[in-house]
């Protein structure tokens, strides 16, 4: 595939399986084995990516990804997202606050035959907890 054909792809992910909620477009496009490199390695990451959409979804139902940049070079995408959205369903133990959430995200990922392969990423879980009310971001004296 193109690069072009490549980020659209990664985009699709996006906006049908996290802003539209459709969590089953990944099984087309996530590939069977693929890796999610954050995750343990028995980790199913087509199976947790759509738990996440879901769990996602029931925590912040307006959930947004807006995504800034999208690079491609080679079988690689690199994509940088702000996840956006309002807290009025459970997410993990937290019960819902009603706070707007807007969380940074970087995801890298490999496109091999058209399916994402392996996923890199890193997003500010510690802000979003912080945006809930979940944690205390007053500094610990040393």
């Amino acid at each position: 595939m193109s690069a072009s054909e490549n980020k659209r792809l990664v985009l699709k992910g996006f906006e049908e399986g996290f802003n539209k909620g459709d969590a089953s477009v990944f099984d087309e496009i996530v590939a069977e084995k693929a890796i999610d490199h954050q995750e343990a390695p028995d980790t199913d990451y087509r199976e947790h990516i759509k738990d996440v959409v879901r769990m996602l979804r029931t925590a912040f139902p307006d959930l947004h990804f807006e995504v800034h940049d999208v690079i491609a070079e080679g079988d690689l995408v690199a994509c940088r997202s702000t996840m956006t959205g309002t807290h009025l369903g459970p997410l993990m133990r937290l019960e819902p606050t009603g706070k707007p959430i807007s969380v940074a995200h970087m995801h890298f990922m490999r496109i091999v035959e058209g399916q994402n392969t392996d996923l890199w990423h890193v997003w500010d879980f510690a802000g979003l907890l912080r945006q809930v009310g979940a944690s205390d971001p007053t500094p610990v004296p040393a």
